[in-house]
C-alpha cells in the first residue's frame, strides 16, 4: 500500500513510523509512505560530531534511529519510508538496500539519465554527485526509515554539513539533471519503481 502523506514534521513522521512497526504483526500489509519535510538535518546512529553543522543557518538537528550519518531533508525531496516486513519477503538488510539503490536507478534509466550505487557509500550517484541517500532502521524483523530522493531542493543545504559523513561530496538534483516532471509526478512514478523491485 502507497499512502502519499503531503508535508509532515520530520519527528512526527519518524514517531509515526515507530508506532506502526511496533504494532504491526505477521499479518500486517507493508506500506510505502510517501512524504515532504520542512528544512531539518538528520542525525543517525553512527552520527560523528565533525560531520555536524559547520555554521548556523536556521535549520534544527534531529538525532534519530537511522543507520548512517547526516543528511539534510526539506522542500523539493521526495522521501519514502519503507515499512516492510523483511522476514516475510525473505530479504536482508543488505539486499534491501540495493533494492531501493536499484529502483532509483530504474526511475532515472527511464529519464536518460545513467546512475550507480556504490558498495562503500550507499545511494545514488550520477557521476560523482549524489542524488539519493538511504538510512533504515530494523526492528523484529521489520524495516522503517527508507530514502530520499533530490528533486529540487535548496541544495545550498548540504554545504553546511559533510553529507552522509563524506567530507567535500557533492550533492545534485533531478532538476539539475534536466529531469523536470512536476514533483508529485515524480514522487508516484519513483514509488511505482520501488513497487516494482519489490514485487
Amino acid at each position: 500500500m502507497v499512502r502519499a502523506l503531503g508535508t509532515t514534521e520530520y519527528v512526527e513522521a519518524w514517531k509515526a513510523m515507530q508506532a506502526f512497526t511496533a504494532a504491526r504483526d505477521a499479518s500486517t500489509p507493508d506500506e510505502l509512505w510517501i512524504t515532504e519535510h520542512p528544512p531539518v538535518y538528520t542525525v543517525g546512529v553512527a552520527g560523528r560530531a565533525e560531520h555536524l553543522p559547520r555554521f548556523e543557518n536556521g535549520i534544527p538537528v534531529v538525532r534519530t534511529d537511522r543507520g548512517g550519518q547526516i543528511t539534510y531533508h526539506g522542500p523539493g525531496q521526495v522521501v519514502i519510508y519503507t515499512l516492510l516486513d523483511l522476514r516475510r519477503r525473505g530479504l536482508t538488510v543488505r539486499a534491501l538496500v540495493r533494492l531501493l539503490e536499484q529502483a532509483v536507478i530504474d526511475f532515472l534509466a527511464a529519464a536518460g539519465i545513467e546512475a550507480h550505487g556504490d558498495p562503500a557509500r550507499p545511494g545514488v550517484y550520477v557521476a560523482d554527485a549524489k542524488i539519493a541517500a538511504l538510512g533504515l532502521r530494523v526492528r523484529n524483523g521489520s524495516c522503517y526509515h527508507g530514502l530520499s530522493f533530490n528533486v529540487d531542493p535548496d541544495l545550498a543545504a548540504f554545504q553546511a554539513i559533510d553529507p552522509c559523513g563524506y567530507p567535500g561530496l557533492a550533492v545534485t538534483s533531478a532538476r539539475n539533471l534536466g529531469i523536470m516532471t512536476p514533483f508529485e509526478a515524480l514522487a508516484g512514478m519513483l514509488a511505482s519503481h520501488l513497487q516494482r523491485r519489490l514485487d
